[in-house]
C-alpha cells in the first residue's frame, strides 16, 4: 500500500471461529475429471441461459454451449471435450432442492479445446488501452463471466454503469466467512492475475483508483499482492488495503463503509456512489478470458471439514459432482451426514452428493456433529435485542421476524427486509436458537411473488382493456361505413326517375318484403353474435381467474368446458350469419331473374355465357401453372377443373354459333325490313339499349365486388397484426374474392367497346 487510506467501521457484526489453516496447508489442485459433468442453465442472477446443443452432439472444450436469453444473462460453456449426454431436468445445488434443466455431459477425456485466442489478437491490437471499453465488456459478456464471491451477478452487467461517472474500483479480497479459503489461495498462487484483472476493470471503468481490500487473517495473499503490484509497476494505481477481521466484512455495502467511510443508499447500488466492487476471483478469471481467450468453465472450491481427511483447495470444473469432490478429499460419511455448500454463516445443506459445482460454489463444508453441532429447537423470544446488535445493516431483526413469522410482508417491507443480506449474524447470537434467516429468506420469496403476481395481472387488465378498446373502434368503424354506405344509396335512389309501372309493382314489392325479412333475420344474428361474443370474453377472465388462484382450481374444467360451448356457438352463428347474408342478397336477384322476360338462347346471352366460361378457364389455367411452378399436391385436382372447364366453353361456343347461324338464315328482308322487323321482334335500338343496360349492370356488380375485397383485406391485415389463427383461412378468402372481381371485369370487358375508359371497365 502507498497511499495513506483511513478505514472505518460498520455497525454490528461478529467475531466467529475462523477455521481456516485446516485448508490453507497445501497448494492448489487440480481435480480429475469426473465420469458427468452436469451444467444448470441457471447459475447466475437473472434468465437462464438457452441451449444450443442436443443430446448426442459432440462437443470441445470451451466451445459455447448455451447463450444468453437477455441484457441480465450469463452464456455457458462446455468445461471439457465430450458428448452431449442429454439436456433434461436435474436436482440444482439449491436449498429448495427443485429440479432445473441441464446438460449433461459425458468427458472423452482427451481435452481437445475449441480453437481460441486472446482479445489482443482477435483484434490485432497490441496494448490494452488500444481496446474500447464496450469491446472488453462484450467480451466478458460472451465468455460467460459472473460474480465468483456472492450470487452471481453477470459481470457486464455490473460493468455497465451507464451515465454515472466511476472514480474508484473496489476488489473484494476479505472473505470473511469461516472455513472459506478459496480466494485466499487465489490471491497467494495467482496474485499476478489478479492485478492484471483490476489493470482490465480500471480501463472499462475509467476509474483513477482501485483498492483490494483484505482481511488481516490473510498475511500471505497481502504479500503475495504487493509483490505482483511491483512487479507490475503499478503500486501508485492499487492499493492492497489491509482490513480487520470481522464477519461480514465481505459484504459489499461493509466493505464500501470500510474502505470508504460512504454508505450505500437503500434501493441503490454502489454506482450511484461512483463505486463498482468485484470480487478477486472474478478479476483473475477477467484477465484470463483477455489474454488468453478463455471462457469460465472452472474455479477454485474449498473443501474442509472436520469429515475430510484431505481438506484443501481444488480447481475445480463447472459441473463436476459434489461426491467426485468428497472423493479427492478423502470425505467419511457420518452417521448424521451433512455436506454444506457455502460457509457454515451463509451456507446450505445439500439435500444429495449428486449435485453439480456451479460458478458460485466456493466451498464445501462437511463438518462433524461435534464440530458443527445441529440446530437446536427453536425457543420464545425473550427480547433481548442482540440480534439487532450484530445486525450489519442496522435493521430491526426482531420486528422483522415477527412481521415475517405472521406473513405481515407488506409492514416487514416497510422495515426495509430487503437490505437484509442474510449474512447470519443474528442467528448466530440470539440465545433462542430462533432461525431467523429462515424467516426472512421465506418473506422475501412471498414478496417476490405478490409483486409477479401483480404484475401479471396488471399485464392482462391491460390487455382486457386494450382489446374492449379496440373492439369499440371496430364497431365505431363499421357502423360509420354503413352510415356512409347508406347515405350513397339513398342519394343514387333519390337521382333516378321515378317509374310507375303496373307490372313491376308487384314483384317490386315482393322484393322489398324479402328484403325486410332478409335484414331482419341479420340483424337477429347480430344479436345474437355480438352476445355470445361477450359471453366469451367473460368466460376467458373467469378461466384466468380460476388458473391463477389455487382455490379455484375445482373450477377450472367448467370454465373450460363453458368456453368450447360458447366457441361452438359463436362458429355455428357465424355459419348462420353467413348464409342468412348469402340469402338476403340472393333474393333481389332471383326478383330481378323473374321480371326479365329476354329469351336466354339469343345470340346476346349465348355470347356472354361462352365469354364466362372462357374467363374461368383463364383464371383456372393461371393457377394451374402457379401450382406446378411451386410444386403443390393440387396440380391433379387443378388440372381436371381445367378440362371440365373447356368443355364448359366448348359448349358454350357451339351453342352462340348454332344461334348466330340459326339467326342469318332466318333474316328474310319484307318490305324492306327483316321478317324480325317484321313481326315485331326487338329493333338494332332495342339491343343497343339492352347492351349498356347490361355493362350498367356488371359496373355495379364490380363496385360492389371491389368493396368486399376491400372489407375482406381489412380483417386479414387486422388478424395479421393481432397473430389470430385465422389468417390462413382470411388469405383463402381474399384469393376468392379477387378472382370474382377479375371475373367481372373480364366479362365487363368483352362487353364494352373499344377504348372504354370507365373506371369499372379498367
Amino acid at each position: 500500500m502507498t497511499n495513506l487510506i483511513r478505514l472505518h467501521n460498520f455497525d454490528g457484526g461478529i467475531h466467529p471461529a475462523e477455521n481456516k489453516a485446516q485448508s490453507t496447508a497445501t497448494p492448489v489442485q487440480q481435480a480429475s475429471l469426473p465420469a458427468e459433468l452436469v451444467l444448470p442453465l441457471h447459475q447466475h442472477i437473472g434468465a437462464a441461459a438457452k441451449p444450443l446443443v442436443k443430446a448426442g452432439d459432440q462437443i470441445l472444450k470451451g466451445q459455447l454451449i448455451a447463450a444468453a436469453d437477455g441484457f441480465v444473462s450469463v452464456p455457458l460453456h462446455a468445461p471439457t471435450s465430450g458428448t452431449v449426454a442429454a439436456v433434461e431436468p436435474r436436482a440444482v445445488p439449491h436449498a429448495s432442492g427443485l429440479q432445473e434443466d441441464c446438460i449433461v455431459i459425458i468427458p472423452d477425456g482427451a481435452e481437445r479445446w475449441i480453437e481460441h485466442q486472446s482479445l489482443y489478437q482477435q483484434l490485432g491490437l497490441e496494448h490494452l488501452s488500444d481496446i474500447s471499453p464496450r469491446q472488453l465488456t462484450e467480451h466478458i459478456r460472451q465468455c460467460g463471466i459472473a460474480g465468483m464471491g456472492g450470487a452471481g451477478f453477470p459481470t457486464a452487467v455490473k460493468l455497465s454503469t451507464g451515465q454515472r461517472e466511476i472514480h474508484t474500483l473496489i476488489l473484494n479480497g476479505a472473505e470473511c466467512e469461516p472455513y472459506i479459503t478459496a480466494d485466499d489461495m487465489l490471491m497467494r498462487e495467482r496474485a499476478a492475475e489478479v492485478i492484471q484483472g483490476a489493470q482490465i476493470l480500471l480501463h472499462i471503468l475509467g476509474a483513477k483508483g482501485c483498492m483490494i481490500g483484505v482481511e488481516d487473517n490473510k498475511p500471505q495473499a497481502i504479500a503475495a499482492l504487493n509483490s505482483a503490484l511491483i512487479e507490475l509497476g503499478e503500486e501508485h494505481h492499487i492499493d492492497v488495503v489491509t482490513i480487520p477481521t470481522k464477519y461480514p466484512s465481505g459484504g459489499e455495502k461493509q466493505l464500501i463503509k470500510i474502505l470508504t467511510g460512504e454508505e450505500v443508499p437503500a434501493g441503490g447500488i454502489p454506482a450511484d456512489l461512483g463505486l463498482v466492487c468485484q470480487n478477486v476471483g472474478t478479476a483473475a478469471a477477467i484477465y484470463r478470458a483477455v489474454a488468453f481467450g478463455e471462457p469460465l468453465i472452472s474455479r477454485i472450491t474449498t473443501l474442509t471439514g472436520d469429515a475430510m481427511q484431505q481438506p484443501g483447495n481444488w480447481e475445480v470444473l463447472i459441473g463436476t459432482p459434489v461426491s467426485h469432490l468428497l472423493q479427492l478429499a478423502g470425505y467419511q460419511p457420518q452417521k448424521r451426514e451433512r455436506v454444506i455448500m457455502g460457509g457454515p454463516m451463509m451456507g446450505f445443506a445439500l439435500p444429495g452428493l449428486d449435485l453439480p459445482i456451479t460458478k458460485t460454489s466456493n466451498c464445501l463444508l462437511a463438518p462433524t456433529e461435534k464440530e458443527l453441532p445441529p440446530n437446536d429447537i427453536a425457543m420464545a423470544c425473550i427480547r433481548c435485542g442482540m440480534c439487532a446488535d450484530a445486525c450489519p445493516a442496522e435493521l430491526l431483526p426482531q420486528q422483522l421476524y415477527w412481521f415475517s413469522k405472521s406473513q405481515e410482508f407488506d409492514k416487514a417491507e416497510q422495515h426495509n427486509i430487503f437490505d437484509c443480506i442474510e449474512c447470519g449474524a443474528c442467528s448466530y447470537v440470539c440465545p433462542s436458537h430462533i432461525p431467523l434467516v429462515q424467516y426472512y429468506r421465506y418473506a422475501k420469496g412471498a414478496i417476490r411473488e405478490e409483486r409477479a403476481a401483480q404484475a401479471k395481472a396488471e399485464r392482462a387488465r391491460q390487455r382486457f382493456e386494450d382489446r374492449l378498446a379496440r373492439q369499440e373502434r371496430e364497431v365505431a368503424e363499421k357502423e360509420a361505413k354503413r352510415k356512409a354506405r347508406a347515405e350513397a344509396a339513398a342519394k343514387a335512389q333519390a337521382a333516378k326517375p321515378a317509374v310507375a309501372a303496373d307490372s313491376a309493382a308487384a314483384p317490386n314489392s315482393a322484393a322489398a318484403t324479402n328484403t325486410a325479412d332478409g335484414n331482419a333475420e341479420l340483424e337477429k344474428l347480430q344479436k345474437q353474435f355480438d352476445a355470445a361474443q361477450s359471453a366469451l370474453a367473460k368466460t376467458k377472465e373467469k378461466l384466468e381467474a380460476a388458473r391463477a388462484d389455487e382455490s379455484m382450481a375445482d373450477k377450472v374444467p367448467l370454465f373450460e368446458s363453458a368456453l368450447n360451448k360458447t366457441q361452438d356457438k359463436i362458429k355455428d352463428l357465424a355459419k348462420q350469419f353467413a348464409a342468412a347474408k348469402k340469402a338476403a342478397k340472393a333474393a333481389p336477384a332471383a326478383a330481378a331473374t323473374d321480371t326479365d322476360k329476354g329469351d336466354p338462347n339469343s345470340p346476346e346471352r349465348l355470347k356472354r355465357k361462352w365469354e364466362t366460361a372462357q374467363a374461368r378457364l383463364d383464371t383456372a389455367l393461371k393457377r394451374l401453372a402457379e401450382a406446378k411452378e411451386q410444386g403443390l399436391d393440387t396440380v391433379d385436382a387443378l388440372q381436371t377443373g381445367v378440362d371440365k372447364q373447356q368443355e364448359r366453353v366448348n359448349e358454350a361456343k357451339a351453342a352462340y354459333d348454332a344461334s348466330v347461324a340459326d339467326g342469318t338464315a332466318a333474316g328474310v328482308t319484307v318490305g324492306g325490313s327483316t321478317a324480325s322487323q317484321a313481326t315485331g321482334a326487338p329493333t338494332a335500338d332495342n339491343n343497343a339499349a339492352d347492351h349498356a343496360a347490361n355493362i350498367d349492370a356488371l359496373n355495379k356488380k364490380i363496385l360492389a365486388q371491389q368493396d368486399r375485397v376491400a372489407k375482406m383485406q381489412e380483417r386479414l391485415d387486422m388478424a395479421k397484426a393481432e397473430g389470430l389463427d385465422t389468417v390462413d383461412a382470411l388469405t383463402l378468402g381474399v384469393q376468392k374474392q379477387q378472382d370474382k372481381l377479375l371475373q367481372l371485369q373480364q366479362e365487363l370487358a368483352a362487353l364494352a367497346p373499344a377504348g372504354t375508359t370507365s373506371n369499372e371497365a379498367s
